[in-house]
């Protein structure tokens, strides 16, 4: 008995796919045997509607319904029924729909024949803070999975190649009817290649990779900080059967540094001096980052922890020509294994510096103790 599809789902014939699409959603709800229990009338409504989409979902088939109606699909080729495009019945349908609106999620779509890409790889290396501030080109070496010689790659045999998955037919995914929905999952004779092997390479066995040891030049720019990722695009494992290689990611970690403590782009170092110099002033002669030396002025009066700035000589700031500043902190060192002369010497002037005179030649002390001496008095009030 001849069949009109687009009367069964109630749109005309030059109906847009998302008009058929909406019709049948609207049908399919209506007429779902879980809504109408035991109305036998609803199932077969139900069963007629989604053999009408079944069809005109499918650019194909329609064209054949337009040209020959629906004996294009009698004599045991009942929309829907298993084998041929898109088989399945009414449960066929509703898997459409469901591709439609989980389809990206589930990964939906034939994927498998495009050739893996390979992973990207990280190295860590370690560099000085002299190299830091200038910058170098560093060689490394990397255990690496590269692209075969033998094979260029594809896994095959010398005089073959890949083969069609008789399994999935290519598509390197299989699908499964469980009630209304379609389960798809990866193909497991060719693990979702879509190709299969049947007379592998025999020096990477079918992998189309042979693990090596890869020599490569990394330029490092000055001003670089620890943290800090340079990327060396196509360096990492080579792809699956000659897909694209990742990318290989050189992670710099900066050597703490024996006299300068960095924080950004500024250095600090710490340098002792005499009690001496620091009284009466001098200078003292500090290192500096690019292996020179620089000499600070010490004012006489000069306090422990007190710094001076060197402008310009810190760190490189990347992708500047401009550099940060250097700052020396003084520690001011107590004289230690003193002669009986030096003794007495400093005995004499410990007396000429006390009483009012210690004032002006100690402030701080004398204020501190002038600070103690009122507390002491507040607490035995």
């Amino acid at each position: 008995m001849s069949k009109n599809y687009y009367s069964i789902l109630g749109v005309d014939s030059k109906a847009s796919q998302d008009e058929i699409k909406k019709a049948y959603r609207q049908l399919a709800k209506k007429y779902h045997p879980d809504q109408n229990k035991d109305n036998k009338d609803a199932e077969d409504r139900f069963k007629e509607i989604s053999d009408a989409y079944d069809i005109l979902k499918d650019p194909q088939k329609r064209a054949a319904f337009d040209q020959y109606g629906s004996a294009a699909f009698e004599n045991g080729m009942r929309p829907g029924a298993g084998g041929g495009m898109g088989g399945g019945g009414f449960g066929s349908a509703f898997s459409d729909i469901f591709e439609d609106m989980f389809g990206d999620f589930m990964g939906g779509g034939a994927q498998g024949t495009r050739p893996g890409r390979g992973s990207d790889m990280q190295y860590t290396m370690e560099i000085s803070l002299e190299d830091a501030y200038r910058g170098k080109e560093s060689t490394i070496k990397i255990p690496v999975h590269e692209s075969c010689s033998k094979c260029n790659g594809s896994g095959a045999a010398e005089g073959t190649s890949e083969e069609t998955c008789p399994t999935c037919d290519g598509a390197g995914r299989m699908r499964a009817q469980q009630g209304f929905f379609t389960i798809e999952r990866g193909c497991p004779t060719c693990n979702g290649a879509g190709k299969i092997i049947r007379d592998p390479c025999s020096q990477c066995r079918g992998s189309g990779r042979v693990k090596k040891e890869k020599t490569l030049k990394v330029k490092i720019p000055a001003g670089v900080e620890t943290g800090r990722r340079i990327r060396l695009t196509g360096e990492g494992e080579a792809g699956v059967r000659g897909g694209p290689s990742g990318d290989l990611y050189v992670l710099l970690a900066v050597k703490p540094h024996k006299f300068f403590r960095r924080d950004g782009a500024n250095l600090f170092g710490r340098v002792p001096i005499p009690m001496t110099t620091a009284a009466l002033g001098g200078e003292v002669e500090v290192p500096t980052i690019d292996s020179k030396k620089s000499n600070v002025k010490i004012p006489a009066g000069t306090q422990p922890g007190q710094q001076f700035r060197l402008k310009g000589q810190g760190m490189s700031i990347l992708r500047s020509d401009s550099k940060g500043d250097m700052y020396i902190e003084v520690m001011v060192e107590t004289p230690i294994n003193l002669s009986s002369k030096q003794k007495d010497l400093l005995k004499q002037l410990d007396k000429t510096m006390g009483g009012n005179a210690a004032t002006k030649h100690s402030p701080e002390s004398s204020g501190f103790m002038s600070k103690m001496k009122e507390l002491w008095d507040d607490l035995t009030e």
